[in-house]
This record gives structure tokens, sequence and C-alpha cells, in this order.
């Protein structure tokens, strides 16, 4: 079968593309490519509600060029790495029964979230300018604090997300509970 150009984009049965079938008509891109500028402005949306609800800076004070570093992150970084991962846990870990749930959720908070967690802090410290002395020093301080507060939150809404949802579905799920990991995660990671 000839290419049409929109390999990369398009999952197909045959000849029909998959947005005519009804396997599903909001995914109809690629997930990992459909959800970058969706995880991005999450992630911008994240911060104002740091910067405005939770640092309480006004709109005199807002740091815009801080909203753009975090949709940066969302769309380069974020969005990618949680995609791609959700669809290696998914192979390593291929059932949908109550059991690989379990198994998945276990994996992606013991393995997976201190991995991300320990690149994102740092990641973030760099882009803003920090040295690789004070990026240390402040992973040192804020990663023991954000992973237990990702124990807060993460465990129960990956187990009910690898049991109900889709793969094609499940960084989109992420992403409506992500808002307010995303402000919390703001906050952290610009808190000097």
């Amino acid at each position: 079968m000839e290419s049409t150009g929109l390999d990369c984009c398009f999952t197909t049965y045959g000849h029909v593309p998959k947005q005519y079938t009804n396997q599903g008509l909001i995914f109809t891109l690629n997930p990992v490519i459909a959800c970058q500028p969706h995880k991005g402005s999450l992630m911008g949306l994240g911060d104002v509600i740091s910067q405005q609800l939770v640092e309480r800076r006004g709109l005199q004070e807002h740091q815009t060029g801080r909203t753009l570093t975090m949709v940066s992150l969302g769309c380069g970084f974020v969005g990618p790495v949680v995609g791609g991962w959700y669809k290696v846990l998914d192979r390593l870990i291929p059932g949908t029964t109550k059991v690989d749930a379990l198994k998945k959720m276990l994996l992606d908070q013991g393995g997976f979230a201190p991995c991300f967690l320990g690149c994102f802090l740092p990641l973030v410290g760099t882009l803003n300018g920090l040295s690789a002395q004070d990026n240390w020093a402040k992973l040192r301080r804020d990663y023991p604090d954000a992973l237990i507060t990702n124990y807060y939150l993460w465990p129960a809404v990956q187990l009910a997300n690898f049991y109900l949802v889709p793969l094609h579905y499940r960084l989109a799920v992420v992403q409506c509970v992500a808002v307010i990991w995303n402000s919390y995660l703001s906050w952290k990671a610009h808190r000097l």
C-alpha cells in the first residue's frame, strides 16, 4: 500500500482512516502528536493557577516568561515523555485486568515517577538559569517533597486510568487531573 504522507498522523484500517470508523472520533490523530499542544496549554494553565491562586502574584506581577517556559516544557518534554511512557508500559504489561492495572501503576509510580521528577525539576532549574550547584541543591531540597506529594495523588488516578481507560485516551485523562498537579509542580519548581 502506498504512503499517503499522513501515516504519522492517522491509524488506518485498510484504506479507511480511523476518524471515519467507529473506533474513536476525538483522537483521530496520533495521540502523542495530538496531545502536545494540549499538554503545553495545560502546563501553562497550571502555572497561571500557581502564580495567581497559590502565589497570589496578581496580573501586574505575573511572570509571562515563566508561563511560556512551562508551556514549552509541556509540548517539548512532558507530553512526549509521558505519552511515550504509556505506550512502553502498555507493551510491557499488555493486559487490562485489575492485576495488570495494579502492575502498571506500581511500575509507573515506582519506576517512572521518581525518574520523571528527577529530570523535570532540574530541567526547570536549568531553563531558569540556575547554576549546576544551585540546581543540585534545589533538587536535593525539593525532590523528596515532590515525590511524596506525587504519591498522595497519582497512584489512585493511575490505577483507575490503567484499568478503565483505553491507551489512546490515557494521556488526556491524566491531563485533566494534571492541571492541579501542574500548579503544584510549577510552584515547587519555581520556588527559590
